[in-house]
């Protein structure tokens, strides 16, 4: 942020742009007209440009304003947001830990080591943002995230990634259908059968067709599913069969579906914990570091 530039400026820019006034919004924040509009000039002197137009009867936005004014309202939120949690911090085993995750593994995986990490730190908050891996990646490296789960950033020499386990993609699907017989899947095996897939921008996607590429057969996908429990609601109605990633499922037997080994080829990515190299973690964040990176779930 800029010099000159500050949390007062931007709640009074916002407030006049909500209002349209003002009269009405130094009202609102409690705070007087004149000093209103003080803090709006300075703001608008930081930047060098006009964001607000006065007449005698309104207020309006400029070009500029209307383009600065979602930026200002997630800038409050983000000071806001690191401000409680350096408060949070100087509590007694207190503040939040943000965590950003593949989607695959938040919703069996993760709630196990989060369970084991609430037992030794129930004061601690957990913010989880569940992201593409390139997402994850990117939250971590520029700080939004102090930690996150992924198969990316092993060679990346701006992240610490520690190893968590193997995680071999398995076929999934009723315990009814006749591919459940086998004991192991071959890829070609899919081919008879509708697939479900995951959206164009999901890693797992993407490493799937990657080690595919010269395969001679590989799934062509007859529903595409954003989200996880979208597919297995589709593989539990019987409408298709699909493979994903074993830590996306429970470890206890279904009610419906099942899962066989995926073979020829046999895909397997390797999950791990990452943070910011060099980058100095909370107490909270330490202890979930850890739990992760010992295999501490059960």
């Amino acid at each position: 942020m800029s010099v000159g530039i500050d949390l007062y400026g931007l709640r009074g820019f916002v407030a006049v742009a909500e209002f349209g006034s003002f009269h009405e919004a130094a009202t609102a924040i409690a705070l007087s007209q004149s000093a209103l509009s003080r803090r709006v000039q300075k703001l608008e002197d930081a930047l060098g440009v006009t964001l607000l137009e006065r007449t005698t009867r309104r207020v309006v936005l400029t070009v500029a304003g209307r383009e600065f004014l979602p930026r200002a309202r997630r800038l409050i939120d983000e000071l806001e947001e690191a401000l409680t949690s350096v408060r949070e911090l100087t509590e007694r085993q207190g503040g939040r830990v943000t965590i950003a995750c593949v989607p695959s593994v938040t919703y069996y995986f993760l709630p196990l080591v989060l369970r084991r990490f609430n037992a030794e730190f129930p004061q601690v908050r957990i913010r989880l943002i569940d992201e593409a891996a390139s997402e994850v990646l990117q939250r971590v490296r520029d700080g939004r995230a102090e930690l996150g789960v992924t198969f990316l950033g092993q060679s990346d020499e701006d992240i610490a990634f520690t190893p968590i386990r193997r995680d071999p993609f398995v076929l999934v699907c009723r315990e009814d259908h006749p591919l459940a017989r086998q004991e192991s899947v071959r890829w070609v095996d899919l081919q008879p059968y509708p697939y479900i897939t995951a959206g164009l921008s999901s890693g797992n996607r993407l490493l799937i067709e990657s080690a595919l590429g010269n395969a001679a057969w590989r799934p062509r996908p007859f529903f595409e599913m954003q989200h996880l429990p979208s597919t297995l609601g589709l593989v539990e109605a019987g409408l298709g069969i699909t493979a994903l990633p074993r830590l996306s499922l429970p470890l206890e037997p279904h009610a419906v579906l099942t899962c066989r080994p995926l073979m020829e080829p046999e895909i397997i990515r390797t999950m791990g914990v990452i943070r910011r190299r060099g980058s100095s973690l909370s107490r909270p964040a330490r202890a979930l570091h850890r739990l992760l990176a010992e295999g501490r779930w059960s």
